[in-house]
């Protein structure tokens, strides 16, 4: 019944199925490249023997917070987590058993995000939002394994409106508009039109190209208005109820271009990269149709490929071809038996046997070759199959294949066929909608929270909703979904708690050496260079962005541990942090030494 009440709306606010498997492509990748940046730091982010040992975690976890990865402290383990997360994004990314694999997905990312808090910034955030609504919807439907190999004989809709989506598309606009009200509290957004300033004179984040930009001069206020006027008005493009779809494409191409600008002008990880692929969700069915009747030619609706019906590896993998060179559905996989002169041709040739729109025969890699020269998206790699030193090992490699079918076979056996339609179903979208629901008074209550609103008397109906016993017993239920939103990105104003850091290790002989990066002990403000080359990734700049906050005082203990462990014969390991706070347009910067603290290392 409740799908039926939506049925009238899905053609202005459903979400194409082609827009969710771009989300469902984007986030895998995104997953997978964050997993492959923080690689490199199992024992110093996520080992006992690192900056954040379990042991602290007590101070640093809410009640209801948990982690797989901290089930034990051993680097061994990191790596058995790391290769779970790994494989469950690699099969989002393909879309095979996509539910499960993003359900996978969204519990290793929680679990990777709390085994170290100080770790944690604003791109992990939406990445773990993303994640949960993902869950809820028919991410694997379009571009995937489970497409090419649907059995169903049900024609697909092209878009769906569903609880899900609109989550998807409320969670969307709660990330920009919360954070532009949060930003409004803070003169430096409005209105002295500062922020930008700040942000790019913060060089624990700026890059080259910001630290340009700063050059600008009232160039920046405007910058700095029209980021807040985006943020408070862009998102609301998604519902706009006329000229649906060209709104949703200036937003999208709005908001890609601004995040574009963030990426280049901060370093600010894969948070530029992610919100971009989340935009990518909202394509509406008339851009993929236009795109469609542009890219599908009569090359393309002419084809024809027919495989031989005894070999199941055959049949999969035209499925598999068809669905990821992006072609049109339309296109007949057909049994080379059910046509004697192909089924004579495909003997002959050993071969598949491929028939263009002018009804000429292609086999073996030329075949490969001609198909993917039809893909509209990977039309250029036919031009490298074709070349001839390939197309030689090619049609060798094609031809082993042949004669070794079943061996092959075992490589898709894996993969299995299943039947499954996409339709609103009424239970699932009530579900989500009473999750967005309490999403939607988790935000209100960061509100409520928040220091410049907390004695507001007009306010005073809300806190009551938002501090109630009910809500106050589900927290733990935000918490342990990590839905515990609140999106304070760059506000109430950009940091301005600039500096850098300086390590000094004294060994067991008296001398004194940089315990942080290669080369002498400077108390001289680094280069950008000198900067990236100390931070390594977006998490150690994080951490050490947090490490003279007050939940990274916590950890100088067991960082200071970890120093020693890096050096041999280290006697003693001292952190000091140069203080350069940044200071308003046309006032000098005056920078203060401090000492974070002293770790006595322990005899080796």
């Amino acid at each position: 019944m409740f799908a039926s009440w939506l049925k009238p709306l899905e053609r202005r606010y459903g979400l194409d199925l082609r827009s969710l498997a771009l989300l469902r492509m984007g986030l895998a990748l995104i997953n997978l490249s964050d997993l492959w940046f923080r690689r490199g730091d199992l024992l110093a982010h996520y080992s006992d023997q690192g900056v954040v040992p379990r042991s602290l975690l007590g101070e640093l976890w809410q009640p209801a917070y948990w982690s797989i990865h901290a089930l034990s402290g051993a680097v061994w383990w990191q790596g058995v987590c790391f290769a779970i997360a790994t494989f469950s994004a690699l099969l989002m990314l393909i879309g095979y058993r996509t539910r499960w694999a993003t359900v996978v997905s969204w519990v290793m990312v929680i679990s990777l995000h709390n085994r170290n808090p100080l770790l944690v910034f604003a791109a992990d955030d939406v990445m773990r939002a993303m994640l949960f609504w993902a869950m809820f919807l028919p991410l694997g439907s379009s571009y995937s394994v489970d497409q090419a190999l649907n059995t169903s004989s049900i024609v697909q809709p092209k878009r769906i409106l569903t609880g899900a989506t609109l989550g998807l598309m409320v969670q969307q606009c709660y990330i920009y508009m919360f954070s532009a009200l949060f930003k409004t509290t803070s003169a430096d957004w409005w209105p002295d039109g500062t922020a930008v300033y700040y942000s790019l004179s913060f060089d624990q984040y700026v890059t080259p190209i910001g630290s340009f930009l700063l050059h600008l001069g009232p160039l920046l206020m405007v910058f700095t208005l029209v980021t807040l006027l985006l943020e408070w008005v862009g998102p609301l493009l998604l519902w706009s109820p006329i000229k649906t779809d060209l709104c949703r494409m200036v937003a999208i191409v709005i908001f890609i271009l601004l995040h574009l600008g963030f990426g280049l002008t901060l370093n600010l990880g894969i948070f530029p990269a992610l919100s971009c692929f989340t935009w990518l969700a909202f394509i509406p069915t008339s851009v993929w149709d236009r795109w469609a009747k542009r890219a599908f030619t009569p090359k393309q609706l002419g084809l024809k490929i027919y495989y031989d019906a005894d070999c199941g590896f055959c049949k999969k993998v035209v499925h598999l071809l068809r669905t990821f060179l992006v072609l049109p559905r339309r296109v007949p996989l057909q049994t080379a038996q059910s046509d004697p002169i192909i089924q004579t041709a495909m003997e002959t040739q050993n071969s598949w046997v491929i028939v263009d729109w002018r009804g000429q025969h292609h086999y073996k890699w030329q075949g490969i070759a001609y198909v993917v020269s039809l893909s509209p998206v990977f039309r250029p790699l036919a031009k490298v199959l074709r070349w001839s030193p390939l197309m030689a090992i090619g049609t060798r490699f094609y031809e082993a294949i042949a004669n070794n079918r079943r061996l092959a076979g075992n490589f898709t056996k894996p993969l299995k066929y299943q039947s499954f339609t996409v339709r609103p179903t009424s239970w699932l979208s009530l579900v989500t909608l009473f999750i967005l629901m309490l999403i939607t008074l988790w935000n209100l209550r960061s509100i409520t929270t928040h220091y410049a609103f907390v004695d507001d008397p007009s306010l005073a109906p809300l806190r009551r909703i938002t501090h109630s016993r009910t809500l106050q017993k589900l927290a733990p239920l935000s918490q342990a979904t990590r839905l515990d939103q609140s999106w304070s990105i760059f506000s109430p104003g950009p940091p301005k708690d600039d500096g850098w850091y300086v390590g000094v290790g004294t060994t067991i002989s008296g001398e004194a050496i940089n315990i942080l990066q290669s080369g002498d002990i400077s108390f001289d403000k680094p280069s950008l260079k000198q900067r990236a080359q100390l931070y390594d990734n977006m998490q150690w700049r994080t951490y050490f962005i947090n490490l003279g906050r007050q939940k990274g005082q916590l950890s100088w203990n067991s960082f200071g541990q970890y120093l020693c462990a890096r050096h041999d014969r280290l006697q003693t390991a001292q952190l000091l942090f140069v203080d350069e706070r940044t200071t308003a347009p046309g006032i000098p910067q005056t920078a203060s030494q401090q000492e974070l603290f002293k770790h006595q290392c322990a005899p080796s």
